[in-house]
């Protein structure tokens, strides 16, 4: 599987920075998951659980305070007040 680079970065600095295979969260319209690929939008993010696949198959869960996510060509950024690895 396809892996595209994430940044997680809250008021702190980045929480994470690094290439994954895919980034699961709730999104102002629902649920929903980012692969390598995906066409470029913006949405605010609600309060969650966050669940990452990693570029070597590892999942890693965090919780997300709300934020905002934003899916470009080259790279995926999450700006959240808050975000701690469960």
């Amino acid at each position: 599987m396809k892996s595209y680079h994430l940044i997680i970065s809250t008021p702190d600095g980045n929480v994470l920075d690094e290439q994954v295979r895919s980034i699961l969260l709730r999104g102002s319209e629902g649920d929903l998951a980012v692969l390598a690929g995906h066409t470029p939008f913006v949405t605010s993010v609600q309060p969650c659980d966050c669940i990452l696949e990693t570029a070597d198959g590892q999942e890693k869960t965090g919780h997300v305070e709300g934020g905002l996510l934003c899916v470009a060509k080259e790279q995926t950024t999450l700006l959240t007040g808050t975000f701690l690895w469960k």
